[in-house]
């Protein structure tokens, strides 16, 4: 079977990051990859790094969205288009270490896992690191992914064929973290997913990424409970867990 990964990049008013990320991806020291560039229909500067980047690598496969339709949507569409056996995901504003995708797959054949996630470090908008680094475990299950998702979703490798079997495809107008509905329907599956504890990815924090955010980001969190099929105890007692690790996570930040 081939491995070749298939980059899901939805872009969308990021022409102050989409750079940075591209050339991230494209820097790797793993060489079979394409990367499904969707442009939600951008009102920025966002279409003229899309074009420049897609004129100076074939590995790049550059869609344009006719009108915006949100980021889900349109990685419903990139992965659709996606011809690798495996995907990955990276947001238009995260950065990739060179080596991530070569250690994944280092992991992934060592362990034939299903999903691989890896550890993070953090920027702010202006680029400025944080000290603090987001280790992970090497192996989560269900009853452990409950409590806290680790599994940032940037950073994440894993099969085409298991993204669109365990994904809430049908649900995505339900408002939930699809990402974290997918990881816990995968692992009470029975699939397995491994960890590099090391911060293979770079996530940039926003100034809006607080306040009225965490309240929407706690709704969206009990809806995916709800998806799952837990009960309402075990959705408020889970939802508690998951908020307190998150107050724990954000003070770093502060």
């Amino acid at each position: 079977m081939s491995d070749l990964v298939s980059v899901i990049l939805p872009a969308y008013n990021c022409e102050k990051t989409l750079a940075d990320t591209l050339e991230s991806v494209l820097n790797q020291t793993y060489r079979d990859l394409e990367i499904i560039l969707i442009n939600d229909a951008a009102k920025d500067g966002t279409s003229v790094i899309c074009e420049a980047f897609a004129s100076k690598d074939p590995r790049i496969r550059y869609y344009l969205n006719s009108q915006n339709i949100g980021t889900l949507e349109t990685r419903v569409r990139a992965i659709n288009l996606a011809k690798g056996e495996w995907i990955a995901f990276v947001d238009s504003d995260d950065l990739w270490s060179a080596d991530k995708l070569e250690k994944q797959f280092a992991l992934q054949k060592a362990t034939n896992c299903d999903l691989i996630y890896t550890g993070s470090s953090f920027i702010n908008e202006n680029g400025e690191p944080f000290k603090w680094i987001m280790h992970v475990p090497e192996q989560v299950t269900y009853k452990k992914l409950l409590r806290q998702n680790i599994i940032s979703n940037s950073s994440v490798l894993m099969r085409k064929r298991d993204y669109l079997k365990y994904s809430p495809f049908s649900e995505r107008n339900n408002d939930m973290h699809e990402d974290f509905a997918c990881w816990l329907c995968m692992l009470r599956a029975g699939l397995t997913a491994r960890g590099i504890n090391e911060p293979l990815i770079t996530y940039r924090l926003h100034k809006n990424s607080s306040s009225s955010n965490k309240v929407n980001a706690s709704k969206l969190n009990m809806n995916t409970y709800k998806y799952i099929g837990l009960g309402l105890l075990e959705r408020y007692f889970y939802q508690g867990c998951y908020a307190f690790n998150g107050v724990r996570k954000y003070m770093h930040f502060r």
